[in-house]
């Protein structure tokens, strides 16, 4: 099913999991979007990480024995597998840098660098959180862990060289998921939830949501067995904004209306 030019905008309250405790977002401030399209995704992707790369869409998924890395057909949705992860790992995020592409795993405590030439793994490093999801200021690795913190990774020796808290209405906003960085913020997936939030990279100040609960309903009435929303990928030469989710079989194209101090 193809959206062109579908605009709305939902005044709702939704909730946030954190854990067994939910925190309740109190007349959030919305981001108006516009659906401009919508391209094929394969069902089969439990999707953890997207990226557009050079005109190319780069896609990470999860689950246990079935992570992987590869890059989408976006006119058929069909993927080449570039990358395959031991069945020891849960792939999470992945962020391309410097021609390489990073990638997280779940609780396993542990990253891995590939050469985006070849896909051949370059090394590994370590961190103490889980990971979740993953991007990069264009400097050092941004990463989220299901908290309210993201962290600044340097990307010689990955050490923490910043960490950033992120509050709405004087509360921590938690399980923060999947990450794009945008000139200058940061939009995150709000795990179990249909929202995205935009942030403020430099002192972590949310300026808006998108509530994509309506693409949501779309997706579960294509797919009964589709997941949460996950998924963001920003394809700069057209200022749009990717979305999709687990086992969703789509991926919509959207033309953010923001006027938060952009």
């Amino acid at each position: 099913m193809n959206f062109k030019h579908f605009s709305f905008l939902l005044i709702v309250a939704a909730a946030i999991s954190c854990s067994s405790k939910k925190q309740e977002i109190v007349s959030p401030v919305l981001i108006n979007y516009t659906v401009h399209s919508s391209i094929p995704h394969s069902v089969t992707s439990f999707t953890e990480g997207f990226i557009i790369h050079k005109g190319e869409l780069y896609e990470s998924t999860g689950e246990f024995g079935r992570s992987w890395v590869g890059i989408v057909n976006v006119k058929t949705g069909e993927l080449d597998k570039k990358i395959t992860l031991s069945r020891d790992f849960f792939g999470e995020g992945i962020t391309i840098l410097n021609n390489k592409i990073y990638q997280l795993t779940w609780r396993e405590h542990t990253g891995f660098v590939y050469s985006l030439d070849s896909f051949k793994e370059l090394k590994k490093f370590t961190y103490k959180s889980e990971g979740w999801g993953l991007t990069h200021d264009t400097k050092n690795l941004i990463m989220s862990d299901g908290t309210n913190k993201l962290q600044f990774l340097d990307t010689a020796n990955f050490t923490v060289v910043k960490t950033l808290t992120v509050n709405y209405n004087n509360a921590p906003l938690n399980s923060l998921n999947e990450l794009e960085y945008v000139d200058g913020f940061i939009y995150a997936n709000i795990w179990q939830t249909e929202l995205i939030v935009k942030i403020d990279a430099s002192s972590g100040e949310v300026l808006g949501f998108l509530d994509l609960t309506a693409l949501s309903r779309q997706a579960k009435l294509l797919n009964a067995k589709v997941d949460l929303l996950n998924g963001i990928a920003w394809h700069a030469s057209t200022k749009s904004l990717l979305v999709t989710g687990k086992y969703w079989p789509m991926i919509y194209v959207l033309k953010l209306n923001d006027t938060s101090k952009i």
